[in-house]
């Protein structure tokens, strides 16, 4: 079982790297944007798979900081996008 949840957060890796690529030849920055919220799925579903696979309990911290940044990252984005600051 622990062989087939590391293979599932290898190919959510592998999704990642897709969206790598989108964020460095987005044609335009929404573009970019939805491809770094793709990262940041993946690399959620990336961490917890690995969580439960190895039993590395503690990861779940690690993806929980990174499901917080990501939800920062797309509201810092729309407030830049909309022209409005604090």
């Amino acid at each position: 079982m622990a062989e087939a949840l590391l293979a599932a957060a290898f190919l959510a890796l592998a999704t990642v790297a897709a969206g790598l690529v989108r964020v460095l030849r987005g044609p335009a920055p929404a573009d970019r944007m939805m491809a770094a919220q793709l990262l940041g799925t993946g690399g959620i579903a990336a961490l917890l798979l690995l969580a439960a696979g190895s039993g590395g309990w503690a990861i779940l911290d690690a993806a929980l900081a990174l499901a917080v940044l990501a939800a920062f990252a797309s509201v810092a984005f729309v407030q830049a996008a909309s022209g409005r600051s604090r």
